[in-house]
């Protein structure tokens, strides 16, 4: 039996530990902290189809968004992952904001994604409470929503229940090598031998990779949201400002902001989104937590009078071209990577762990894995 080694026990490495489990794998999960005690713990659970453009990416989300029913349809306790299928909608607030709206969703829709324009009164029956000073606004009734640190630790529970081990408090501190592939991982706490070593560090991949000596250009980019007190039901789909689809798509280091407004099933509505690339700084800055509210005030101008009562912050794994990091690495036989998601993970998940699972049983894979591989040059260090 192959022996998997897992670096990393956020929602990536729990799906590809799950789906690895069940292959027959005797998998082991490794992570310096906790399950989903990091990237997974500070997210939103968006399972994403409507900010994704047509090509590799997108065709990823919607095997994932396929998969994740399929999934829970298994899980003996899949009501803690709070799957909420309530759709997205995005809503543009200017003429040029309008304007790329609808050849987005146009070439969306050319590529299979179901994208409905709204008018006004389709809008206003289905968000009451969203601004009707908008230019244009698209339904996507793929769009779905998790408990991330629910979901992740659902997932895990069933590699588990499949023979997978966990082992926390595993800090990676280097790669134990033979006849030039890794043959497992020096850790704070002792050695873990396999025949394959998956990182799925998130956010430290790099610092992961590095230190087993296949170096990748995996970055953090830090995002906050804020939270409201529990509300009666106000805001009933994902709801994003246009602007998010360029706020995810930049490279900037400076602050990119956008709003994005949606319910939980606790009755609080979370407030995004941010992305600044400031390395591992985990101050949350008020003046960001401000734009982010002023944003979300635009969209939802009903929120002036309603109590935030926390803020989040947490990093994503940013990869320069924007596309996940999954596959073998050349340079290293045996060493595995699955990361560079950003904040797609938890919808990129499912579809990332199948993906994986059918290149390691040498199967040939739903969708094409080679705009994933690991050594284009943007994951090598090759672009900025």
């Amino acid at each position: 039996m192959t022996r998997v080694l897992v670096c990393g026990a956020g929602i990536i490495g729990a799906a590809c530990a799950r789906e690895l489990a069940r292959a027959g794998f005797a998998v082991t999960v490794v992570d310096r902290g906790g399950p989903a005690g990091a990237t997974t713990a500070h997210g939103e659970g968006n399972v994403l189809v409507s900010d994704k453009g047509p090509g590799p990416e997108l065709e990823l989300a919607r095997l994932s968004r396929r998969l994740w029913p399929e999934i829970l349809d298994g899980l003996p306790n899949a009501e803690t992952v709070e799957w909420e299928p309530k759709g997205g909608i995005v809503v543009a607030t200017t003429t040029a904001g309008a304007e790329a709206l609808t050849a987005f969703a146009a070439s969306q829709r050319e590529a299979g994604v179901v994208a409905e324009p709204m008018d006004a009164a389709a809008l206003a029956a289905a968000e009451p409470h969203v601004t009707r000073d908008f230019a244009a606004a698209v339904h996507y009734p793929e769009d779905a929503q998790v408990q991330p640190a629910g979901a992740a630790t659902t997932l895990l529970t069933d590699a588990i229940r499949a023979g997978a081990t966990l082992r926390t408090g595993c800090e990676i501190l280097g790669a134990i090598t033979e006849g030039g592939r890794i043959t497992g991982v020096r850790t704070s706490v002792g050695t873990f031998h396999a025949e394959v070593v998956i990182n799925a560090a998130g956010p430290w991949s790099g610092e992961v990779a590095g230190r087993l000596g296949a170096p990748i250009d995996v970055r953090p980019r830090r995002g906050e949201v804020l939270v409201t007190t529990p509300m009666p039901p106000t805001v009933f789909h994902k709801v994003y400002d246009a602007d998010y689809v360029g706020a995810v798509g930049s490279g900037a280091e400076e602050l990119q902001a956008s709003a994005v407004v949606e319910s939980t099933r606790a009755g609080t509505i979370l407030l995004g989104s941010s992305r600044r690339r400031v390395g591992f700084d985990e101050r949350i800055r008020p003046e960001v937590l401000s734009v982010i509210a002023g944003k979300a005030l635009k969209l939802f101008p009903m929120l002036a009078g309603v109590q935030t009562m926390r803020a989040y912050g947490g990093f994503r794994p940013y990869v320069p071209d924007h596309l996940p990091v999954i596959g073998p690495d050349p340079r290293l036989p045996g060493l595995w990577h699955a990361s560079g998601h950003e904040g797609a993970g938890i919808g990129l998940s499912a579809g990332t762990a199948a993906l994986l699972r059918d290149l390691l049983l040498d199967k040939p894979p739903e969708i094409d894995a080679k705009p994933f591989r690991v050594d284009r040059p943007a994951v090598l260090g090759e672009t900025a």
